[in-house]
């Protein structure tokens, strides 16, 4: 639930007291050790009450990490969720926290914890001030340095631990360091040490590896962040039968999260595929035919089909789970089967082609790996020429016929529009001007050749 929605009044956005959540100071989308770790959504809040309806005295406040605890409201203050409020610690002094639940969302929190309301003693002091609040913020930023230097101590003292996380009380006089250990560790002279250098009390918290997981957060290998961070609270025990059932390949680091143990989430589809092996019988791993002997090779859980196969065949045998009991039954009673025949694919036995679709619009990542793509074929290109240069290409070795063919039409036609002959020109005369064209194209490309008689200079 995010601040913006949040029953603090104002959001995050507010610069009241007490209203705007801690965390990464993005103040309403974090989760990890943020202002929306382990949030709890109060469905009861729009429920309209009796009129003469004692409101539940007994509120749950969260602290740093997930850790969460019951207190009792004595003096009736009015708490809301989200505000900060001063509490009655375990020892001396006061701790500060954050309203995670009220009102009758809080008795099914204590039916859920197993926790009686009569066992609840510890007391909620007051709201917070602005003392408190700086009091509590230079607290928090000691942490880091304070851990750092814990850390050094213990290796100059050769203990085999791991200090993850620190957490200082509210009032800055107590500090609660957890650290992971395989065994046992001798930590008084740790502890003596820290106590001169710090000059606050120390308590020494073992935790296992899953619970450091979730106090320090992170990303996951689905790309989210960690279930033990975000809202997992209790964790149960997931053994490697877990990942028999769903067919998982027994592969540790597939299967291991990054606290190193096995993942939570190999319990979350667990009762389902319980629920669907209660049909498919666990005791047939071959059959007995008359061709030989076909051994089971995997099972299709949610499709009901196991596959077989011969000893030196190369493809498998679908079947479906109601056949598999019939042949069974056939070898129990000491017969021997018909050869296996691999049925035709239809609906329920073709397993081919896989039953999703592509709904983002995402590309197939072996799209690439196409080996039967043809290279294209490089086009030669043909030089160019241009227009002048194919003209003068013509001119120059025209043949003989079309020459003579042009000549000819072309004399009738320039017929009418030739010159009128001056006087004493003559049919002489115009076979020289005819000889003269090809020694003007001779004058042009060597024009060290003298003019031959007859051409007008």
């Amino acid at each position: 639930m995010g601040c913006g929605s949040c029953s603090s009044g104002g959001g995050c956005g507010s610069k009241t007291l007490g209203t705007v959540p801690a965390g990464c100071n993005n103040n309403g989308t974090c989760m990890t050790s943020g202002c929306n770790k382990l949030d709890i959504y109060d469905w009861l809040v729009d429920m309209d009450l009796p009129s003469n309806y004692k409101p539940f005295d007994i509120v749950e406040v969260r602290f740093k990490g997930s850790r969460k605890e019951f207190f009792v409201n004595s003096d009736n203050l009015y708490l809301e969720m989200g505000e900060m409020v001063a509490v009655e610690p375990n020892t001396g002094g006061y701790d500060i926290g954050h309203i995670a639940s009220t009102g009758e969302l809080v008795r099914l929190q204590l039916k859920k914890n197993n926790v009686k309301a009569e066992d609840v003693v510890k007391k909620i002091y007051r709201k917070v001030n602005e003392n408190d609040i700086a009091k509590y913020q230079m607290a928090k930023d000691l942490e880091w340095e304070t851990m750092h230097r814990a850390r050094n101590l213990a290796l100059e003292l050769g203990l085999s631990m791991k200090i993850s996380d620190v957490d200082y009380q509210g009032d800055k006089t107590k500090a609660t360091f957890y650290y992971t250990a395989e065994g046992r560790v001798d930590f008084r002279e740790l502890i003596k040490r820290m106590a001169e250098a710090f000059r606050i009390r120390i308590e020494m918290r073992q935790i296992g590896m899953r619970q450091e997981a979730s106090r320090l957060g992170g990303i996951g290998s689905c790309g989210r962040e960690l279930c033990c961070s975000t809202w997992l609270t209790d964790f149960k025990t997931v053994s490697t039968s877990a990942a028999r059932y769903q067919n998982l390949s027994l592969n540790t680091l597939k299967l291991a999260g990054q606290c190193g143990k096995l993942k939570c989430c190999l319990n979350y589809e667990l009762d389902s595929y319980m629920d669907a092996l209660k049909d498919i019988p666990n005791n047939v791993d071959r059959i007995e035919t008359e061709s030989g002997i076909a051994y089971l090779q995997k099972t299709d859980i949610f499709k009901r089909i196991m596959w077989f196969s011969y000893p030196r065949a190369e493809s498998w045998i679908p079947l479906t789970v109601e056949h598999v009991r019939e042949l069974a039954e056939l070898n129990s009673a000491g017969k021997k089967a018909q050869d296996l025949t691999a049925p035709e694919k239809d609906e329920e036995t073709s397993v081919a082609i896989p039953d999703y679709e592509n709904v983002v619009g995402q590309d197939s990542l072996t799209r690439l790996d196409d080996r039967n793509r043809k290279k294209k074929k490089k086009k030669v290109k043909k030089p160019t020429r241009d227009k002048n240069d194919q003209q003068t290409a013509v001119v120059k070795q025209p043949s003989a016929p079309t020459a003579k063919v042009k000549t000819e039409q072309k004399a009738p036609q320039n017929k009418p529009q030739a010159p009128k002959q001056k006087e004493g020109e003559g049919p002489a005369e115009q076979n020289k001007t005819n000889k003269r064209r090809p020694q003007n194209r001779n004058r042009r490309n060597n024009s060290n050749n003298k003019p031959t008689e007859g051409n007008p200079q």
